[in-house]
Order: C-alpha cells, then sequence, then structure tokens
C-alpha cells in the first residue's frame, strides 16, 4: 500500500466553508470507488476560523483542502480515478507520494465515522532547507526535532509524511506533510498549544525550543500551515 496526499484548490468566487462543504458530502465516496482506502479530509470550515491567524502561506490561491489516502499503487496506471475525482471536487489539484510516520496516534480523541474530530488539526506543507543536505534534514527533523515537538507541544496526534516524489506535474516542492491535532483552546492560546497554561516560564522555554528546532531544517519562505478540521471516513472500507 502507498500513501497520497493530495492538495485542492477551490473554485474562484467560492468560500473555503462552502467548498469544505461541499467536497465532504461526494469527495470521500467517489475516492473509494477509485480504489482508496484509509481516506480523510482536512477542510478549512467555519469552526477553525479563530485559528485563521496561525496561517502560514506560501501558495497564493492558497489550498482549500487536503485529502489523504491509501491506494495498492500509487503508479498513474492505477490512478485515473482518483484523479478524476479530484479534478472533479476542485479546480486544480496537486499531489504527492509520501512516507507515513504515525508519531503520536490519536488514542484520546479517536475519530468518529465522518464526523468532524475533536479540536482541530494543523495540516502543515513544510520545506526543508536549500543549504542542507536531505540526510542532514533527517538526521535533525527524526534524531532531534520528533522529541522537541512531542516535549514542548500539547498535541494529541502527529503523524509526519515524508514526501517521497510528486505524482502531479505542477506540485509545489515540499519536502513533507505533517499533522498535528490539538485542543480547540489551542488556536488562539499560545499556551495551550504549548502545553504551557498557567506557567509563563514553561511557556516561553517550549516556545523557544520549538523555534530553535524548526528553525534548524525548516524554510520558513516556502510553507503552507493551514489549520483545517479533521474528517476521517475510513469507515467506507
Amino acid at each position: 500500500m502507498e500513501k497520497v496526499i493530495a492538495a485542492l484548490w477551490a473554485p474562484e468566487g467560492e468560500s473555503r466553508e462552502a467548498y469544505g462543504t461541499r467536497i465532504a458530502q461526494t469527495l470521500p465516496a467517489a475516492l473509494r470507488a477509485g480504489g482508496a482506502r484509509h481516506i480523510r479530509l482536512n477542510l478549512r470550515d467555519a469552526a477553525i476560523a479563530p485559528a485563521d491567524g496561525l496561517v502560514q502561506q506560501w501558495q497564493a490561491p492558497q489550498q482549500a483542502a487536503v485529502a489523504q489516502f491509501w491506494m495498492p499503487s500509487a503508479n498513474a496506471r492505477f490512478r485515473g480515478a482518483v484523479d478524476a475525482a479530484l479534478a472533479d471536487h476542485s479546480t486544480r489539484f496537486a499531489a504527492w507520494l509520501v512516507c507515513e510516520s504515525s508519531v503520536i496516534a490519536n488514542t484520546r480523541h479517536p475519530p468518529v465515522p465522518g464526523q468532524r474530530t475533536w479540536g482541530w488539526s494543523q495540516a502543515s506543507f513544510i520545506s526543508f532547507r536549500p543549504d542542507m543536505t536531505h540526510e542532514a534534514v533527517l538526521a535533525h527533523w527524526h534524531g532531534h526535532h520528533t522529541r522537541v515537538a512531542i516535549e514542548t507541544q500539547a498535541n494529541f496526534e502527529y503523524v509526519q509524511n515524508l514526501i517521497a516524489r510528486p505524482l502531479t506535474a505542477d506540485a509545489p516542492h515540499y519536502g513533507a506533510f505533517v499533522e498535528e491535532c490539538f485542543a480547540a483552546e489551542a488556536m488562539t492560546d499560545p499556551a495551550a498549544f504549548f502545553d504551557a497554561v498557567g506557567n509563563p516560564d514553561k511557556f516561553a522555554a517550549n516556545l523557544a525550543a520549538m523555534m530553535d528546532s524548526c528553525n534548524g531544517f525548516i524554510d520558513f519562505t516556502r510553507n503552507d500551515i493551514i489549520p483545517s478540521s479533521q474528517f476521517d471516513f475510513a469507515h467506507l472500507d
């Protein structure tokens, strides 16, 4: 099985909220019919409006939704129906083959089939520093940053997706897609995000450790960080 991440762009003039509501009704079934499994959508609906201040943007316009799913093979020969479903539900889509690492599995607030998962999801398309070798990036990300992200944040799900290769010709050149889930309070309270409510010293230390670690491997000029609502459709399998 191979995992695919697909970014979707909404038609011009359609709000991201309306777009998310619309595709949630029909895209999962269309992907499933095309051979996809373990389908998950990240949608920029009204529930995550308080987190607008956390958006980081490289693409203009920015992607309005993300589809995550698995296929027996992501080879273009076998992706025709899936690609058609993505095209039918967007004005543009880009897709990547990824290698998933579930660092923190969501055991505290498990997804409810077809419904919005508790809290919210930070869906992050990140680029790696161009002055570092791929080996150096992975050594820092996996050998150092993973521990920092676990220890300094109040994330109840943390999934790293290393991009293996683009599957569409115009896919932006990201290095990874990362999904982290937090309580709703973390949309507006940095202390809740950094697991330091009521403890200013811990907040300052956690923030500094995270920023220092991110600077060690991320190119901040080419990121798209998107607060989203997570919807899981694994029940369609």
